[in-house]
C-alpha cells in the first residue's frame, strides 16, 4: 500500500548465527568483561588473580619489550577488528544481537554446568571444599575470583579456541590431514593442553593434578571449542565467563 513503510521480515535463526558469529559484534559483546576484568585487576592490586593464559600472553610481550599493562587488552581488540577488516564487514549491528547472545551464553552456561553435575555423578568423587582465608575476607576474594572469571572468559578463549585451534587444524591440513581430520584432531589436541594448563608445571598457581578435574576440563575443553566453530568467539567467551561465575555464586 502507498504511503506506508514496508514491515520488515523477522530475523531467522540463520540471520542472527551469522551476525552473532561476526567480529564486531563478538568485540562489542565482550568489552564489558574485558573492562571489568583489567579495571578490576588495578583496583584489586595485590589481591588480584590472573589466570595461566593471560600471564603467558603477557609474558610473552614482556619478552619482546612490550610490557606495558594495557597492551595485552588492545591488542585484543585490534585482532578482532583486524579480523573485522578482513572480512570487510559492515560497522552497523543490531545492539539486540548482543541481549540474544547473553541469554544464549547464558542457557549454553546452565547446560555445562549440568555436565559438570553429570560428571560427577558418573564418577562418584565428593569435591574438595575451598575454604577463603578469613583474613584477606571472604567478600574480596569472592570479588577477586568473580573479577578473574570474566578475563578467564576472555583469554583462555583468544589463546586456545581463537589463535591456537585454527592454527593446530592449519598445521595439520600441511600434514596432509583432510580438513574435517585437522579441525577434530585440532579440537582434541587444543582441549587437552587447556587442560593441562591448569595445573603445576605449567603455571604457577596452578592446581594440584587429579584425573578427576582433568577429565572435566578436557571434556569442557571439548565442548568450548564446538561451540567456537559453530557459534564463534563471542559466544564462547560468554558461556565460558557465565559459567565460572555460576561455579562461584552457586
Amino acid at each position: 500500500m502507498s504511503g506506508l513503510a514496508e514491515v520488515p521480515a523477522r530475523s531467522t535463526l540463520r540471520d542472527y548465527a551469522a551476525e552473532s558469529a561476526r567480529p564486531l559484534v563478538c568485540l562489542a559483546f565482550i568489552a564489558p568483561l574485558l573492562v571489568v576484568y583489567e579495571l578490576g585487576g588495578l583496583l584489586l592490586g595485590p589481591h588480584a588473580l590472573r589466570n595461566g593464559a593471560d600471564s603467558w600472553l603477557r609474558l610473552t610481550l614482556e619478552s619482546i619489550g612490550f610490557g606495558q599493562y594495557f597492551l595485552l587488552p588492545i591488542l585484543t581488540c585490534g585482532l578482532l577488528l583486524g579480523w573485522h577488516h578482513m572480512r570487510q564487514d559492515t560497522w552497523r549491528f543490531d545492539v539486540g544481537t548482543l541481549s540474544v547472545m547473553f541469554l544464549e551464553s547464558t542457557l549454553c552456561a546452565f547446560a555445562l554446568f549440568g555436565l559438570a553435575h553429570l560428571h560427577h555423578a558418573c564418577l562418584a568423587r565428593v569435591p574438595a571444599v575451598i575454604t577463603p582465608d578469613p583474613a584477606e575476607g571472604a567478600l574480596l576474594v569472592t570479588a577477586s575470583r568473580l573479577v578473574a572469571y570474566c578475563g578467564a572468559g576472555i583469554y583462555e578463549e583468544l589463546l586456545f579456541r581463537l589463535m591456537l585451534l585454527p592454527a593446530v587444524a592449519g598445521l595439520c591440513q600441511l600434514v596432509g590431514l583432510s580438513r574435517r581430520s585437522s579441525w577434530l584432531t585440532s579440537i582434541v589436541a587444543t582441549s587437552l593442553f587447556f587442560s593441562a594448563a591448569h595445573y603445576h608445571g605449567f603455571t604457577v598457581a596452578g592446581y594440584a593434578f587429579d584425573w578427576y578435574s582433568f577429565s572435566f576440563r578436557f571434556a569442557a575443553g571439548l565442548a568450548f571449542s564446538a561451540l567456537f566453530v559453530l557459534r564463534g568467539f563471542g559466544i564462547v567467551v560468554g558461556t565460558h565467563a557465565i559459567y565460572d561465575i555460576l561455579v562461584e555464586l552457586l
